[in-house]
């Protein structure tokens, strides 16, 4: 059974085009892109022993970004040297994934699908998987977190974010980005499908992987950046999983 849920794919669909432009509807995702690389990277780097100095630190691990949208951290990890798929269920995503990589010089396996499909397929497992910003947009998050497991080899490390549920992330999340920003269409988010930080690690942990680290994405407003805390998970927040054996 699928978890692709046909109305979330819908609003992304219809922001395609915008994948790649810092200024447009994705103007957070960009914003927030520096943050979670630098913290995607370290998680990686540490569980397989990676020396971020060398010129491809990441070469020889596969690595699957499901719910790519246009390749915004599938090329990134590519030129760190991994073998990179990006999977999105939605069509019109695809293509503009492929295009900007050619045209970046970068080979990776884009394809539209979802984990489910994956599975399906017999697909080789991977080292390290990006789960990022998708799950609070998926029909079933224990299924769809359990399908994902299971494309991971024993050894290997999720890295799955969200937006926590609480009284802040319905003020900032729903109310600031999407209707005093409007850096969002609105209704881009469903507030009753955020997860705690809690909730998300007894999922992970019910797919059979051993969550190891959580911390949160904290936006400021004076300097318009991100940075990483061990302390505010209150409104973006990731987690690190590992699978054992």
């Amino acid at each position: 059974m699928s978890t692709v849920d046909a109305s979330e794919v819908g609003k992304f669909e219809a922001m395609a085009a915008e994948w790649w432009d810092p200024n447009g509807k994705f103007k957070p995702l960009h914003m927030l892109n520096p943050c979670r690389l630098d913290y995607i990277v370290a998680q990686i780097a540490s569980q397989f022993g990676r020396d971020l100095s060398a010129a491809r630190p990441f070469e020889g691990l596969r690595i699957l970004d499901i719910g790519c949208g246009g390749g915004l951290l599938c090329e990134p990890m590519a030129r760190l040297g991994a073998s990179v798929v990006g999977v999105d269920a939605s069509g019109s995503s695809i293509p503009v994934a492929r295009q900007h990589a050619e045209t970046s010089g970068l080979r990776i396996d884009f394809r539209q699908a979802s984990a489910e499909d994956l599975v399906a397929a017999g697909e080789a497992p991977f080292d390290a998987i990006l789960n990022m910003e998708v799950v609070e947009h998926v029909a079933d998050p224990q299924s769809f977190l359990t399908a994902c497991a299971d494309l991971l080899r024993p050894g290997g490390v999720m890295i799955c974010s969200t937006i926590n549920r609480n009284p802040k992330s319905y003020l900032v999340a729903i109310v600031g980005a999407e209707r005093v920003m409007r850096w969002l269409p609105a209704g881009t988010h469903d507030w009753s499908k955020f997860l705690t930080p809690d909730e998300l690690y007894g999922l992970l942990s019910k797919a059979g992987l051993e969550p190891v680290d959580r911390t949160g994405f904290v936006f400021n407003p004076v300097s318009w950046t991100w940075s990483l805390s061990n302390r505010d998970l209150s409104v973006n927040y990731v987690t690190t999983s590992i699978r054992p054996g």
